[in-house]
This record gives structure tokens, C-alpha cells and sequence, in this order.
């Protein structure tokens, strides 16, 4: 694939780096992907959130013309990926699970022969290579072989060699499996660099707080279907309002303290396990400052006092019936996959 001489006229000035449409993908009797509708808007971070078997990797291969859907329609920067799969192949770059280098080779070997076959000469690819290297931590591993490499370092390398070119749309799936805290940290920040210099990233993952962290907007799929779409903050909304957690000095007055709590807010509290904390839903902000002024009208002392809004958790849990930690089926694409699902 030339990533490195786009053709300007094929990204256009269009809002939408990706438009997909009831995008079906069946294996067997399986039906992976049952009617899934994207839109990516140019120059964004969109999150395809869902767990295992989901029908996220699907989606994306389908999209980078991977695989041909068996029903619905894609665009990629109003190119179809059917129809016009080698222009849509000029415009893309994906990135995998797995690491995608050979192991006989050195780090610097494969970033070089990787610039190399998407057209840059030597002096440049040895450039890009160092610059690649240095960013994702490997160069004092450069001239190691890979089988001497642990499994995140492999992932880093493969990662590096998928931004050698940088084109106008980039899908990650899942991008930081396999990788450590700090490691994450600096793929987060790379994947935000991209954006600013350019790029439009669909990024796939299991991670809520990466989802968080990334996303503009959040396509939440389960079992083969869009059940949610929208910016973080529409997600949590969605499932309720923030709650206000107070936790109470003297544990005598937890009863007194509660009834205020419903009275002036005019919900129905709750305590905890923890010993003398209350929680509340907050439909209303206004009312926090009167509670507080009734709390010491009354003489309870408070040793915390807090809002909280719906975790993706929550949203996750709400939307599908159960936590992103539960494996769904496995999806019986071609790679056959067995991974877990790490938060």
C-alpha cells in the first residue's frame, strides 16, 4: 500500500473521514456484525467500544477492505470500500492486535524495510526509523533481534512501524493490549499527535479509561450491533445524573444526616457499607448549597463531601446488562482470535 503519496483530491474537503451503513458480516451461522452504522467525523478520535467477540474487529477489517460486507455500505473519505477498495487503501493504515514483524530481524532492520517498501529512501528510512525507535522507548533494544524481545516491546515495534506513513485515516484495534502503564501513556499521547498533525484514528478497544481518555465520540457494539452512540459525557448522561457522596464525622448522626439529605435534595439517599457515608443522586446542583447550610444548622460535621459522574462502567453495564469484563462468544472471524479482556 503507498501511504506516502496520497493523492490530496481523494481525501477532499469532506466532514466525514469514515460514513458506514447497515454493515453486515456473517461466518457460518454466525452473524458477526449485524447492521452496524458509522460516522467519523475528519480529524477526530472516535472510540468502538465492546468486549470480546463484539464485532469491532470485524467492522474494521471490513472497513479497511479487509473483508467485503455481506450487506450494508462504507465510505472512506466518500471513497467506497468496495468499489474503490485501492484508493481506499491509499487513504488508510491499520494496525492489528499482533505484531505484524519478523523476528529474524533486528528493530531498526524492520522499521527500515517497512519505510523502505512504502518509498522512502535510504537515508530518510534510517531517519524515520531512529526518530520511531526513540519514541516508543526501543533504542537501546535497536539492534537486538526480536525473538529476544518480551511481548510489549513487540507490540510497541509493530505500532511504530504502522505510523512510518502517516495517512489521513488510521484504524488502531485495540492498539494497547499487551502493553504496560507507562507504555500506554505514551501510545495515548502518540495517538493525540496524530490527530493534531492531521489524521483521523477509529480505535477499537476493551479499555474503558481508554475509551475515556481518547474518544470524541463512543460507538458502544455488542453482539454484532450499535446499542449506543455519543460523546463520553452523552454516554454517562444517558444512564443518570451524578451523585453526591458525603461521608459524616460523628456515626450517631448517619440517620439524621440522611433524612436531611432526602428532604432538601428530595431524592431517595443511600448508605454505603462504609461506615457514616451517604450517597445521593443530584438531579439539581442548586440544592447542594442549601443542604450544606441544613447539615450545620443541625450541627453534623462532615469529613468529605464529593460528586461523582457515571463511570463507563456504569454506562457499559447499563447498556448491555453486564460489565466489559464478561467475555461475550467468540466471533468466529477468520483469524480466530483467543484474547482476554484486560481493564
Amino acid at each position: 500500500m503507498n501511504a506516502i503519496h496520497v493523492n490530496d483530491k481523494a481525501v477532499g474537503g469532506g466532514e466525514w473521514a469514515v460514513e458506514a451503513s447497515g454493515l453486515v458480516k456473517t461466518f457460518g451461522s454466525n452473524r458477526a456484525v449485524d447492521g452496524v452504522s458509522l460516522n467519523v467525523r475528519a480529524g477526530s478520535i472516535y472510540g468502538v467500544l465492546g468486549p470480546n467477540g463484539a464485532g469491532k474487529t470485524t467492522t474494521i477489517r471490513m472497513l479497511a477492505t479487509l473483508l467485503k460486507p455481506d450487506a450494508g455500505s462504507a465510505r472512506i473519505f466518500g471513497h467506497d470500500v468496495t468499489k474503490e477498495s485501492q484508493i481506499v487503501r491509499q487513504l488508510i493504515g491499520v494496525t492489528g492486535q499482533y505484531a505484524s514483524v519478523d523476528e529474524s530481524l533486528s528493530a531498526t532492520e524492520n522499521l527500515i524495510i517497512f519505510s523502505r517498501l512504502l518509498g522512502l529512501g535510504r537515508a530518510e528510512s534510517r531517519r524515520k526509523a531512529a526518530e520511531l525507535l526513540e519514541e516508543f522507548g526501543l533504542t537501546e533494544a535497536a539492534k537486538r533481534p526480536l525473538k529476544n524481545f518480551s511481548g510489549g516491546m513487540r507490540r510497541r515495534l509493530d505500532l511504530a512501524a504502522s505510523l512510518i506513513a502517516q495517512p489521513p485515516l488510521i484504524f488502531l484495534d485495540e492498539p494497547t493490549t499487551g502493553l504496560d502503564p507507562r507504555t500506554r501513556a505514551q501510545m495515548w499521547e502518540t495517538i493525540r499527535r496524530l490527530v493534531k498533525t492531521g489524521s483521523t484514528v477509529l480505535l477499537t478497544t476493551q479499555y474503558l479509561d481508554e475509551a475515556d481518555q481518547l474518544a470524541d465520540r463512543i460507538a458502544v457494539i455488542d453482539r454484532g450491533t450499535v446499542v449506543a452512540e455519543g460523546t463520553v459525557d452523552e454516554l454517562k448522561a444517558s444512564v443518570g445524573t451524578s451523585s453526591l457522596h458525603l461521608r459524616v464525622q460523628d456515626q450517631p448522626a448517619i440517620g439524621e444526616a440522611r433524612r436531611i439529605v432526602e428532604r432538601v435534595l428530595q431524592v431517595t439517599s443511600s448508605v454505603t457499607s462504609e461506615a457514616g457515608k451517604i450517597t445521593a443522586p443530584m438531579a439539581d446542583a442548586d440544592r447542594v448549597t442549601d443542604l450544606l447550610v441544613a447539615l450545620r444548622e443541625s450541627g453534623i460535621r462532615l469529613s468529605e463531601i464529593s460528586v461523582q459522574k457515571p463511570t463507563l462502567d456504569e454506562v457499559f453495564l447499563t447498556i448491555t446488562g453486564r460489565g466489559a469484563q464478561e467475555n461475550a462468544a467468540p466471533n468466529t472471524q477468520a483469524s480466530h482470535r483467543k484474547e482476554e479482556v484486560m481493564l
